[in-house]
């Protein structure tokens, strides 16, 4: 028995394939060029930026009422979850319109700050391999599935570049606000994970 075929690739959206609030974060996503290699290689870059930080560090907020390191990697991983389940659903021919979520409250019940960075980071780690299984086994036609989305027409391709794109942008906030380095001074090479 032989294994499915997997998919390196998968194609851009179009405008009317995601609601014009993801329009950045597929930008981000864009500027990198493949979207499979891009996600493979921001978990070294996840990984480079929040293993080395403290206890302490950790902690840190930039302002009140902005979250901790912690609850941004937190919110990175429990983001990843809903898009990919997002992903899967309207993959699979699903047209339920699927609900939105509030970031706020989920990082708000979420205990983030009461767990190591190791393990947030091995959460993160685990969740994005699980994204790239699913992603990679979709065939084309399976990407361009459209649904609804948050009352939005989605397709799967569209999801997966927010996937990427939302990393992105939270990526170049903890530089910048929280670590005060810009983005040209790290340069990322990894291999596929």
């Amino acid at each position: 028995m032989s294994l499915p075929q997997t998919y390196s690739a998968m194609t851009p959206p179009c405008t009317q394939e995601y609601a014009p609030y993801f329009a950045h974060y597929i930008q981000l996503a864009l500027q990198h060029g493949d979207l499979i290699h891009t996600l493979k290689s921001q978990m070294g870059e996840v990984q480079l930026v929040f293993s080395s930080l403290s206890d302490e560090m950790a902690h840190f907020r930039y302002a009140d009422n902005k979250w901790s390191l912690k609850e941004v990697l937190g919110h990175l991983t429990d983001t990843e979850q809903i898009f990919a389940y997002r992903a899967l659903r309207i993959a699979r021919g699903d047209q339920t319109s699927l609900p939105g979520f509030e970031e706020n409250l989920f990082v708000a019940s979420a205990r983030f700050n009461e767990f190591s960075m190791a393990r947030l980071l091995a959460r993160f780690m685990h969740t994005r391999r699980a994204s790239l299984d699913l992603l990679t086994a979709l065939n084309p036609d399976e990407a361009a599935q459209t649904g609804l989305s948050n009352g939005h027409p989605t397709s799967v391709r569209a999801i997966a570049y927010m996937m990427a794109g939302h990393v992105e942008h939270h990526l170049e906030l903890v530089r910048v606000r929280y670590l005060n380095i810009s983005s040209s001074s790290i340069n990322i090479q990894t291999s596929a994970a």
